[in-house]
């Protein structure tokens, strides 16, 4: 799993995504997933630009294809699925909204820095 988180951390980070978490969920009861990384980004079309390459660096590097995408109609949130892993990229108000990370509270979380 460590290769996935580290595979989609860096997509995001090659879209100049901000404010990645991880949040460790495994030993959170009632979690649909291992892991969710959390992000946004200030416009819809660089939320899509995210989305679209963490799917392209995962079929390129681990030959991982998304299991399902929501949310690229609006581009204000856009959920995509790797089984074991969630990724969340949301438009920066909408993160500020929903508060996802409040939710996981419990969860272990990993922040990563911004890398130019």
């Amino acid at each position: 799993m460590e290769k996935l988180i580290n595979t989609i951390v860096g997509a995001i980070q090659d879209k100049k995504g901000k404010n990645i978490v991880s949040l460790d969920l495994r030993e959170v009861e009632g979690a649909i997933c291992s892991c969710f990384i959390i992000c946004n980004a200030d416009s819809t079309t660089q939320v899509a630009a995210i989305a679209a390459g963490i799917e392209e660096q995962m079929l390129e590097k681990l030959g991982e294809k998304v299991w399902r995408v929501e949310g690229q109609q609006n581009a204000l949130w856009i959920v995509m699925d790797y089984g074991d892993v969630m990724i969340h990229i949301f438009q920066t108000e909408m993160r500020e909204f929903y508060k996802l990370e409040q939710l996981w509270a419990d969860a272990p979380a990993t922040r990563y820095e911004y890398e130019e």
